[in-house]
């Protein structure tokens, strides 16, 4: 599915991703967890192609073609959905406009297309707010657009960026178990957390980062749930 090797992404001067790797394997949920400041941000706009950071080498690979010098809308096109840290849904537009800007069929064919139906389904709230502007939306309910949103292009590879941030714990189980019911073999999905509680219940696999992109740790949610030393250590929990 999605396989970044030895990455190096700068801002201006700074050296934040020095040599980073990971993948994510077909129907898998990779958690990727760490300390403010460790470039997991920085790794995530750089899968999809943002600028900045500026990557200076290294590849990222999805479904075995390398994507690294394509554009943004371009990598999208290739099946990658993206929900940014911060939300940045559209305010000035309704919660059905903000659907439907992103609404692309399937690239492959397979599985259950994602329709302005279908996420109205996982996220009923959104149905409500219907006609609403996205600036008049608390940020529970504009997460849900955020995520509602990037599954509208019909991804095969998601990219959550921080999706718990500044939610109250009763949204944050309402997102938790629409994810739950939302992964499955025809979507992987790359979490970036800083709630260690919501990666340990939605990854098959965790990955910690430390400085400068290093991943430092990787293994189940039940081998870093006992390894108390790796959660001081790199989570300071």
């Amino acid at each position: 599915m999605l396989e970044v090797a030895d990455i190096h992404a700068y801002y201006g001067a700074a050296h934040i991703l020095d040599g980073t790797s990971l993948r994510v394997d077909d129907g898998e949920v990779l958690a990727l967890l760490g300390r403010n400041g460790m470039g997991k941000t920085t790794l995530v706009r750089t899968i999809a192609g943002i600028d900045p950071p500026q990557r200076s080498s290294g590849s990222v690979n999805l479904d075995g073609e390398d994507i690294s010098s394509l554009t943004s809308y371009e990598i999208a096109r290739r099946g990658i959905g993206y929900v940014p840290q911060g939300r940045h849904i559209f305010g000035s537009l309704t919660v059905l406009e903000n659907l439907m800007t992103t609404a692309r069929p399937p690239r492959n064919g397979g599985g259950d297309e994602w329709t302005v139906e279908r996420v109205y389904e996982f996220f009923p709230r959104l149905s409500e707010r219907a006609s609403s502007f996205g600036r008049n939306l608390s940020g529970g309910e504009q997460q849900m657009l955020a995520i509602g949103r990037a599954l509208m292009t019909n991804p095969s590879l998601l990219l959550m960026d921080e999706p718990s941030e500044g939610l109250a714990p009763i949204v944050l189980g309402v997102i938790r178990d629409t994810l739950n019911k939302v992964k499955g073999p025809n979507l992987s999905i790359l979490l970036v957390e800083q709630n260690l509680g919501l990666a340990l219940s939605l990854g098959d696999r965790i990955n910690l980062m430390s400085e400068h992109g290093h991943m430092v740790w990787e293994g189940t949610p039940d081998e870093l749930q006992a390894d108390e030393q790796a959660k001081q250590d790199y989570l300071g929990v």
